[in-house]
C-alpha cells in the first residue's frame, strides 16, 4: 500500500476582527482612512512619484495609533489574532512575543493593482479590510515553491486547493487575514467602481 504525506504546510489565518476583542465601527474606520488620505500630502507625493495607484500611508506615516484612537484600538485586537496565529504555527518565541513593526493604509481605486511582493524582515504579515465593494479584488497568494518548479507542468483546472499554484481569497469588511511574511502575494486589478480600502501590517520578533 502506498502512502502520500503533505509536507511543509503553508498556513493562512482568517477571522473576523471581533472574534478576539472589541468590535470596531467599520464606518468610522473607513472615514478615518479617507480623512488621512486627504490630508497626507507627503503620502500623496510619494504615491505620485512612485506610480502607486490610489493611496498608501506606508512611506509617510508611522504613528497612526498615536494620531487616531481607532488605530490604537485596532492594534490591541491585531495583537490577539497574531498571538493566536503564532501559537498555531508552533513558533518557539523564547518568551519574546511578536510585536507590531509597521501599519499602513491602502486605498486602491478602480483599475488599481498592487503587484506581487513579500514582506522582508518580518515574521507575520496581514491585512484587515475596511471597504470591499462588489467587484473589488480578492488577494492572490502564490505557491512558495514556484521558483523551484523549473520544468514542472501546470496544474489541472480542478486541482485540489492545496495543490494549486495560486489561491484567491475574497475577504469581507472587518475580516483579518494573516500569513507568514515570506509568502508572496498580490492584489489584482480592482474592477469595482468604488475604492478598495484596507489596513496592512507587519509583526517582527526579537
Amino acid at each position: 500500500m502506498s502512502k502520500i504525506d503533505s509536507l511543509f504546510v503553508t498556513r493562512l489565518y482568517r477571522a473576523a476582527l471581533s472574534g478576539l476583542g472589541k468590535t470596531l465601527d467599520p464606518d468610522e474606520l473607513e472615514a478615518t482612512c479617507l480623512s488621512i488620505a486627504d490630508d497626507d500630502e507627503a503620502g500623496q507625493k510619494w504615491c505620485e512619484e512612485n506610480d502607486f495607484p490610489g493611496y498608501t500611508s506606508y512611506a509617510s506615516l508611522d504613528d497612526l495609533p498615536w494620531r487616531f484612537p481607532i488605530f490604537k484600538d485596532l492594534i490591541e485586537i491585531l495583537d490577539k489574532h497574531v498571538a493566536a496565529f503564532a501559537q498555531d504555527l508552533e513558533f518557539n518565541l523564547d518568551n519574546k512575543p511578536l510585536k507590531l513593526d509597521s501599519l499602513w493604509i491602502n486605498i486602491l481605486p478602480e483599475g488599481g493593482i498592487h503587484t506581487s511582493h513579500i514582506h522582508p524582515h518580518s515574521v507575520i504579515s496581514g491585512t484587515t479590510y475596511v471597504a470591499m465593494p462588489k467587484g473589488a479584488s480578492a488577494i492572490k497568494f502564490e505557491d512558495p515553491r514556484s521558483a523551484m518548479m523549473m520544468a514542472a507542468p501546470t496544474r489541472t483546472s480542478d486541482a485540489r486547493k492545496e495543490m494549486r499554484s495560486f489561491i484567491y481569497v475574497a475577504p469581507e469588511v472587518s475580516d483579518i487575514l494573516l500569513w507568514e511574511s515570506w509568502l508572496r502575494h498580490e492584489v489584482p486589478m480592482n474592477m469595482a467602481e468604488q475604492e478598495r480600502i484596507s489596513v496592512s501590517f507587519n509583526y517582527s520578533w526579537g
